[in-house]
């Protein structure tokens, strides 16, 4: 008796160990920085509008509605602002909450599959694949895809390899249809049941499968936001809402998935992100392969749909011309549930041990080297930097001393712990590599990717009563400045946006300006009366006084003569557009 409670003491605080490790790796650096490209400052812009203006159906980015992603991601960012009352802290919150749910579901599953010992290799491997870590970091739409899509595999492994429960079923459905309007791929999780149905029958189990429950739970998931929004569509008379509904349920999920416009990549481009984002898991791939291979060939269950699950979410991916690598994260979990019950036999042996021990010396050396080379300026790094990224020195010097302390601290855990406990020395790297990227790297480049120097410089060189409007903008301007901005559309040609800006500068030229990047300054400007402000995300910016506006543009009014008048009562607010 006492040789299994402590065993299960051992496992306890093993489990919690962890558990509180990783937390702390995770939420380091949160309320430290501002939203900053590629996808956090929409996101954050849209929830801010949620919150200020009330539209939470239809999604809206400056006066246009944002028809991109659905808004349940936003309602997140939203709905912790209002816990917190600042966005600092609240954009990132959902993510953190995520990426802890993910964790915690994968430690359940394998504990309720296997044992809580193998439960604690899955969390371990997850925690320390590097996608997992730099996407639990950011405030993007994957991860919190990445926690209902894992919701739903929880459920639905439970259902078919536990025991048949139709509230199992319900919730699985349910996760798959929440996942759906938070980011259309979120019904992946329903194509379990196709390795499923290829076992043979004796090794199915016995019970129903309860597939209307399935299509129950997903129909009410995708509801919370579907049923709604159509709802006020359908009695809407704008244009633009319809145009929102058409763009978002047609363009940007069929005719992006068959027909991509952007990010075309080759077939094999995921090989390349797993050989890379994969790490470290994938070193282990040449034990790992023949063993997964060996288990397929008697049908075990249990991996049967783990692994068969994932490779039909990395086939999805691959079929479609368009590839990003956050594409495949929601296969990450199944691939490190089928590698638990394995790894700690092959941590055992001396070929895997020395492969992550080579990863984690040869990590802590790339990191070594690169922070020394920054800290000495070699071939002129930090020139580099101050003119193509606009970072300061003493954010440069700050950023090169976390790069070579996160390196110490990686070789530091190699040293002691990678020869007897292999496991823990790639969780304690991960760990580092995680706390000094939020505490460290994120905000010495804070200033300069969020935006936030260009436009503390555009505040103080005007006047508190100076007018600001934006073209051709990036959403981390608007959500920087001082005051409110008058935009003139996102996605609209700049020429377009230069007409109505033109007309909006003549209404009032003393006290309106514009801030342009280099690329949309037009020949109908007094180039003289322009000053250039600063830099920022790699481009040059500069304040147009509306006194520099010659009032003729003719490029723009050729190819936009039907666009209304600044006073027509059909151009949309500065502060809003037409809402349903």
């Amino acid at each position: 008796m006492n040789a299994p409670r402590s065993a299960y003491r051992s496992t306890h605080f093993d489990r919690v160990g962890l558990m509180l490790l990783m937390l702390a790796a995770l939420a380091a650096g949160i309320g430290m920085r501002d939203p900053a490209p590629p996808d956090e400052p929409r996101f954050v812009l849209a929830a801010k509008d949620m919150v200020d203006n009330g539209h939470w159906l239809f999604p809206h980015r400056g006066s246009e509605l944002y028809s991109h992603k659905p808004p349940v991601f936003m309602w997140l960012q939203a709905s912790t602002f209002l816990l917190t009352r600042d966005w600092r802290t609240a954009f990132l919150l959902p993510s953190l909450l995520a990426s802890l749910g993910t964790l915690w579901l994968t430690w359940d599953l394998a504990r309720r599959l296997w044992n809580p010992r193998i439960a604690l290799y899955a969390v371990a491997a997850l925690f320390a694949t590097l996608q997992f870590g730099l996407q639990a970091k950011r405030a993007q739409i994957d991860i919190v895809l990445l926690l209902f899509t894992t919701l739903a595999l929880w459920a639905f492994a439970r259902h078919l390899l536990v025991r048949r429960d139709r509230s199992l079923a319900a919730l699985g459905g349910l996760a798959a249809g929440i996942g759906t309007v938070t980011k259309g791929v979120g019904f992946l999780p329903l194509l379990l049941f196709v390795p499923w149905r290829a076992l043979p029958a004796r090794l199915r189990g016995t019970g129903p499968v309860a597939g209307m429950w399935v299509a129950v739970g997903f129909i009410a998931g995708a509801s919370i936001w579907l049923a709604p929004m159509l709802w006020m569509a359908l009695g809407s008379q704008d244009a633009a809402v319809h145009g929102y509904v058409e763009d978002l349920l047609f363009r940007q999920t069929g005719t992006r998935y068959a027909n991509p416009w952007h990010h075309q990549q080759p077939p094999w481009y995921f090989l390349q992100v797993i050989g890379t984002l994969w790490l470290p898991g994938v070193i282990l791939a040449p034990w790992l392969l023949p063993a997964w291979w060996r288990r397929l060939r008697r049908r075990e269950p249990r991996q049967w749909l783990l692994l068969g699950w994932g490779l039909l979410v990395l086939l999805f991916f691959s079929l479609s011309p368009g590839k990003r690598e956050v594409y495949i994260l929601p296969a990450l979990p199944a691939f490190c549930l089928a590698a638990a019950p394995l790894l700690r036999g092959l941590l055992r042996q001396p070929g895997p041990r020395k492969a992550l021990a080579g990863y984690m010396i040869l990590l802590a050396l790339g990191l070594v080297v690169i922070g020394a080379g920054g800290l000495a300026d070699v071939q002129g790094l930090a020139s580099i930097l101050e003119q193509e990224r606009a970072i300061s020195a003493s954010d440069q010097t700050r950023l090169f001393a976390w790069l070579l302390g996160m390196g110490a601290g990686v070789g530091a855990a190699a040293a002691v712990f990678a020869r007897h406990r292999p496991a823990l020395a790639t969780v304690l790297s991960t760990a580092i590599l995680l706390t000094g990227y939020g505490v460290g790297l994120t905000p010495a480049l804070d200033a300069s990717s969020s935006g936030r120097r260009l436009m503390q410089a555009v505040g103080t060189h005007l006047d508190a009563d100076v007018q600001l409007g934006l073209v051709a903008w990036t959403e981390q301007l608007m959500l920087q400045a001082d005051r409110p901005v008058r935009d003139f559309g996102f996605e609209r040609p700049v020429d377009a946006q230069w007409n109505d800006a033109g007309r909006w500068l003549q209404r009032d030229p003393s006290h309106r300006w514009l801030l342009v990047p280099a690329s949309a300054l037009r020949p109908c400007l007094d180039r003289r009366l322009t000053v250039a402000i600063g830099r920022s995300n790699r481009r040059d910016w500069y304040l147009v006084p509306g006194t520099a506006w010659s009032g003729h543009c003719p490029h723009a009014d050729r190819q936009h003569r039907a666009l209304p008048r600044a006073d027509d009562p059909a151009l949309p607010p500065a502060a809003k557009a037409p809402s349903p």
